[in-house]
């Protein structure tokens, strides 16, 4: 149950002032839930390139290398974590183009050139992506959303594939730089080249208690947070005849 105490509130309809008679409507059962779907992340690096962004960067170790998840034999790390909103990956400070390959249910479908590429779930697709010129996708449908970000290419559109595949992304082994990919806009790390991001629909969504119902929320958001199609009115035409008719 998510009261609005910032500034958008996009995921929070409920007022704080009226929070006693909210939370009364709730315990009588007048509520209505929509899940909202995260993003199951799974980042298998090289255990050399986890040393050597720990020693580089100096990146904390709040689930940098979990331990619990070291292949010694394979030599890789195999970090773990859950994004609601989306999972990004860009070039990070290089001024070199962002190259990766994407990869869906293990085939290649596309290389990604641009500043990067964001992988969203449905809830994602109203923030960064939306910035990006993806389309808004309601939080019950089923989907992961792929937008690339500033594409250098006049025909790469965002895309919506089913909530069940898998997706890769990789260094292309063209690239000339390294690539950097965070997860909720947290945990910013550097991807090198064998490093493999493999994104899926968590098995755990997020239960979000609605004000009203599952599609009213939704496009009271994008009206009140986003202004969503705010257009000045278009005025019907008069009635009266044109002074030029009146003349004839």
């Amino acid at each position: 149950m998510a009261f609005h105490l910032g500034s958008l509130g996009f995921l929070t309809p409920f007022k704080f002032e009226s929070y006693k008679t909210e939370v009364t409507k709730v315990f009588e059962g007048n509520a209505a839930i929509v899940l909202r779907s995260r993003l199951k992340v799974k980042v298998v690096k090289d255990i050399k390139h986890v040393q050597e962004t720990v020693n580089k960067y100096k990146v904390e170790e709040n689930g940098l290398v979990p331990q619990s998840h070291t292949d010694k034999e394979a030599g890789t790390i195999t970090i773990q974590l859950q994004a609601l909103n989306e999972v990004v990956v860009d070039r990070g400070p290089s001024s070199y183009l962002s190259n990766v390959d994407l990869y869906l249910d293990g085939r290649l479908i596309t290389s990604v050139q641009g500043d990067g590429v964001i992988v969203s779930t449905p809830t994602g697709s109203t923030a960064y992506a939306a910035a990006a010129g993806a389309s808004m996708i309601h939080p019950n449908v089923p989907a992961i959303m792929v937008t690339p970000i500033c594409p250098h290419s006049l025909s790469f559109r965002p895309i919506v594939v089913p909530a069940g595949v898998e997706l890769m992304i990789m260094l292309s082994p063209d690239a000339r730089s390294t690539a950097w990919v965070s997860f909720d806009g947290r945990k910013r790390q550097e991807i090198q080249h064998g490093d493999r991001i493999k994104i899926t629909t968590s098995c755990y969504p997020v239960p979000s208690i609605c004000c009203h119902d599952l599609v009213y929320d939704w496009f009271e958001s994008l009206a009140e947070c986003l202004h969503w199609n705010v257009r000045k009115k278009q005025t019907r035409l008069s009635d009266s005849p044109d002074s030029s008719d009146t003349e004839n």
